[in-house]
């Protein structure tokens, strides 16, 4: 069966998206809960992956975050990581009354900023039996840091505020872009191939994207600590695709982080940078996933 669209009450916000029923499946098949990273839509490359997982025997489940994409919420181009992880268990809750999906094998599957989201998911929600958190965030504050020159960090701290008392006074929030071609430039991405990746992948493949955030995103994302919970997981079973020349997430954060998860664990490193993943190693980043997930989901 081809993927049909898909929407869902999140909290009195709707959220839209895919769903890709198992392919060889006569009876209820485990479900692959995903969505995207920071500011992404999921028509970039989440489609390739959850055929794949289809493709094998899982059914899976896509969803645009809340305020961007086909989704609804407001300000528009606001992430808010607490609500994210929030709306990831409200799809796994939907997932549930699907005909197609067995609710008791559940797999979450992040990437980037929702790599991290997975590693809260995975300790928090025990109806989920496999994680797969692919090159994540696992530290805001010293993502925040890699990225932002010292010299640079009071002047961003100045902005938080004075856009705090704006919104305050019921002025608009607020906005930097996501990526900018001059990594010296102001935006949340600061990274060469940040740029590239989401502007050619905007181009081709996903064009409801904006190159835009709020503000407050930034300084959501630099108090956001999603690496704390990867002790937590266990007895869930954890899989960990890091990518071996990581400048945005960095390599040596995402790996610190999973010397502190307990078994069951898996860490494969990717070839490349961060967004490799995606393109010319996507056959080395879906096969353990979706190796992970039949390995814990179908017994």
């Amino acid at each position: 069966m081809p993927r049909r669209d898909i929407e869902f009450d999140a909290e009195g916000t709707t959220l839209r998206g895919w769903f890709y029923p198992a392919k060889m499946s006569s009876t209820r098949a485990p479900v692959i809960i995903m969505a995207h990273g920071f500011s992404a839509v999921k028509e970039m490359y989440l489609d390739e992956y959850a055929a794949a997982f289809a493709a094998a025997g899982l059914n899976a489940l896509v969803f645009d975050n809340r305020n961007f994409g086909s989704s609804d919420g407001d300000p528009r181009y606001e992430i808010d990581p607490v609500q994210q992880i929030r709306d990831y268990r409200h799809a796994i809750t939907y997932a549930g009354t699907l005909p197609e999906v067995d609710p008791t094998k559940v797999g979450v599957w992040g990437s980037s900023y929702s790599g991290g989201h997975v590693l809260a998911i995975g300790a928090l929600d025990h109806r989920v039996g496999a994680v797969v958190s692919q090159v994540p965030l696992v530290s805001g504050y010293e993502n925040f840091r890699s990225l932002v020159r010292s010299d640079f960090i009071g002047e961003f701290r100045r902005q938080f505020d004075n856009d705090r008392a704006a919104r305050f006074r019921g002025e608009s929030p607020a906005m930097v872009p996501v990526v900018a071609e001059d990594p010296q430039a102001p935006s949340a991405l600061p990274t060469p191939d940040s740029w590239q990746w989401f502007i050619e992948t905007h181009k081709n493949r996903a064009p409801s994207w904006r190159n835009e955030v709020t503000l407050r995103t930034v300084e959501m994302l630099s108090e956001y600590e999603p690496g704390v919970y990867a002790p937590r997981i266990s007895p869930t079973p954890l899989l960990m695709l890091v990518a071996e020349n990581d400048v945005l997430t960095p390599t040596e954060l995402a790996l610190a982080t999973y010397q502190t998860a307990r078994e069951p664990k898996k860490l494969v490193f990717l070839p490349g940078g961060h967004f490799d993943a995606y393109l010319r190693g996507f056959d080395k980043s879906m096969p353990p996933a979706r190796d992970w997930f039949l390995d814990h989901l179908q017994s």
